[in-house]
């Protein structure tokens, strides 16, 4: 049985008045469920609600895109509503999606980290709001990764994308109402942004302690093990190394034909890291990175979430893997190179090339979350960071 009340059900209970006389537009996805599992889209019309638009955000409404693939406009089958995309030839509604809006609610479950895209497609929806004066409702919901801990360096000038548009540790502690908050009073991105909060919710829950179910918020995310260890193991996507995709156990396996599975997870379990194991995996995904070919690596086990730092366990893989294959290990580019948007400082890729101690490179990211503890304290809704 749930613990938790979502922003959701608080705001079926006790907050429609926040909608009466006004068009709704919704930007959900598969995630966007009460604690019974039943969809926002649905519970939105049984109580009334003049719902005119939904929006899509990567992924989709229903959740049928892979991971980069564009997502188009279209009718959404059930509802027959049109659904407009925020993951194709624009991230931000455009005024024509908007023109049958008064309201737009957000209400999608995140990871707590500031890869994910769905961070960007509400701060530019909050954005866009504002600037039509459109109310901005975000339905709040947990953090997986919990509300204590923060993690990492923030992204630097120049090295802003839609994996990182704004100055967020890789790790930020925050619920996605206190990020819109943030985004609002801090950074300046839209302007008062309604948070409907959670209730039964404190900051040192993981997802399991609230009681409710997981949902997948993306085809990669599985399960609650794969988001604890993804803001560290993300950043293999901008390597020539397999992060689990196309295996059943996507960014807590790391691999590549040429490594040597035994001596990887020896050496990394010999460093006495906290909260985790390593032990040698061999693997063959059936599509992205080495599609079809075997791997040798690592399978990362977290054996207390507490402790767990998992951009530091990623450091320190990063560092050694580097050592097998320097020429060819971070050479993945997209315009720039996409491990140092991932990263958000090119000088963690300098620095491991360089051959840095990991925990010194750790360090300085680390640095930098400070300043953002400090600026977040005003916006927090459930107690302290």
């Amino acid at each position: 049985m749930a613990k938790v009340k979502l922003g959701v059900e608080n705001l079926l209970e006790d907050k429609l008045h926040l909608l009466s006389g006004k068009r709704v537009g919704l930007i959900t996805s598969p995630t966007g469920l009460d604690s019974k599992l039943n969809s926002t889209v649905d519970l939105l019309f049984q109580a009334g609600v003049n719902l005119t638009a939904l929006f899509g955000p990567e992924h989709g409404v229903r959740g049928n895109a892979q991971a980069g693939v564009e997502v188009g406009s279209e009718v959404d089958e059930k509802t027959k509503l049109p659904v407009h995309s925020l993951y194709g030839s624009t991230r931000k509604p455009t005024p024509e999606m908007l023109k049958e809006v008064d309201v737009l609610i957000f209400d999608m479950q995140d990871v707590g980290c500031r890869y994910y895209t769905f961070n960007y497609t509400m701060a530019y929806a909050q954005e866009a709001a504002h600037e039509h004066g459109l109310d901005f409702i975000v339905l709040d919901r947990p953090n997986p990764l919990g509300g204590l801990e923060v993690e990492g360096n923030l992204v630097h000038e120049g090295f802003f994308s839609f994996v990182g548009a704004y100055p967020l540790p890789n790790r930020y502690g925050l619920t996605i109402g206190e990020l819109s908050l943030y985004f609002a009073e801090v950074l300046g991105v839209g302007k008062d942004p309604i948070v409907v909060e959670m209730t039964g919710y404190t900051r040192e829950m993981f997802y399991e302690d609230t009681g409710l179910l997981w949902v997948p918020p993306s085809p990669n995310i599985p399960t609650v093990d794969t988001a604890i260890v993804y803001p560290g193991t993300c950043l293999f996507e901008g390597t020539n190394l397999s992060e689990g995709r196309g295996t059943t156990r996507p960014f807590e396996i790391i691999g590549a034909p040429w490594l040597d599975a035994f001596d990887l997870a020896d050496k990394l379990n010999n460093k006495n890291l906290p909260g985790v194991l390593f032990r040698p995996v061999f693997f063959v995904p059936t599509f992205s990175k080495h599609a079809n070919t075997e791997c040798h690596g690592i399978h990362v086990h977290v054996t207390d979430r507490k402790i767990f730092q998992p951009l530091r366990v990623a450091l320190h893989i990063l560092s050694l893997v580097f050592q097998y294959k320097e020429t060819e290990f971070l050479s993945t580019k997209k315009d720039r190179y996409f491990f140092n948007l991932l990263s958000g400082d090119p000088k963690i890729k300098d620095n491991i090339e360089a051959g840095v101690d990991p925990d010194e490179i750790w360090e300085k990211a680390n640095n930098e979350s400070k300043n953002f503890l400090k600026k977040a304290k005003s916006i927090l809704l459930y107690g302290e960071a």
